[in-house]
């Protein structure tokens, strides 16, 4: 399974979290896979080692792919989660107070940007909460 964190705006306008996975099938060759997902676009930024971001939302709902670097995001409410490469953050907080994010190692972030079509089915499933407190 891939690791995956959900971000959304709840009833009280601010992001909250949960940890999951994108649930995958058995597919060719024995692989597991998730089938295809209507998408918009996709694009690539990198951000040099050290690099932050204070509080915003997502500009859209989208799927944001960690390729390098670990961050350290966090919601208004003081609730924290990585993300490392490999790691999929499944954004919908496109309103409310947002969240912020850190690097935490030397590394630069390097990510794709997955703009989904809106109503795109997306294949999340949550587990447990591993959350970390500030």
């Amino acid at each position: 399974m891939i690791r995956c964190v959900h971000l959304w705006t709840g009833d009280d306008q601010g992001s909250h979290f949960e940890e999951g996975v994108i649930d995958l099938e058995p597919g060719q060759r024995g692989d597991l896979m998730s089938g295809t997902l209507d998408v918009a676009t996709i694009s690539f930024q990198e951000t040099a080692s050290g690099g932050a971001f204070a509080w915003h939302t997502a500009p859209a709902r989208q799927f944001v792919i960690t390729l390098s670097g670990t961050l350290d995001f966090q919601t208004r409410e003081g609730e924290h989660f990585l993300l490392r490469p490999g790691d999929i953050l499944f954004a919908e907080d496109t309103v409310g107070s947002g969240h912020s994010w850190k690097l935490t190692d030397d590394s630069s972030w390097r990510r794709a940007y997955v703009v989904l079509q809106p109503g795109a089915r997306v294949p999340f499933r949550a587990q447990k909460s591993q959350r970390i407190t500030a």
